[in-house]
């Protein structure tokens, strides 16, 4: 995904964690309680590269997966690459508005292309 947006001066790391784990990031960063799926930073190095970290919740996942979600069609696997492609699109950069216009910005489906480029197995 990084060649495809052309960030070869990209690194992204990607870490699982439980619910606790996750609800606890998402206190200290964002000052909500409650668990959440995905939280990204970027961090701009001195030479121009780009380091960022994403980490996802599978528990969260699974949940949107089991609730509400479209998930239910894809399963949690589908969901698990959406949240690290989402992720790492926020590392470099890409941003949506919060509530109904999320998915239809352009990182939303600019984040979709990817993950059927993903499961699908394309260059």
């Amino acid at each position: 995904m990084l060649a495809w947006e052309r960030a070869d001066g990209a690194r992204v790391e990607l870490t699982l964690l439980d619910g606790a784990a996750m609800r606890r990031l998402n206190r200290r960063v964002t000052g909500r309680r409650g668990l959440t799926d995905v939280i990204a930073f970027a961090l701009p190095q001195p030479d121009g590269s780009l380091v960022g970290d994403v980490y996802i919740c599978p528990e969260a996942a699974e949940r949107w997966v089991n609730g509400r979600g479209r998930g239910k069609r894809e399963g949690a696997e589908a969901e698990l690459v959406r949240l690290a492609v989402h992720g790492t699109l926020h590392v470099l950069g890409y941003d949506h508005p919060d509530g109904p216009g999320r998915t239809r910005s352009a990182m939303w489906r600019r984040q979709e292309r990817y993950v059927s480029r993903l499961r699908n197995g394309a260059p």
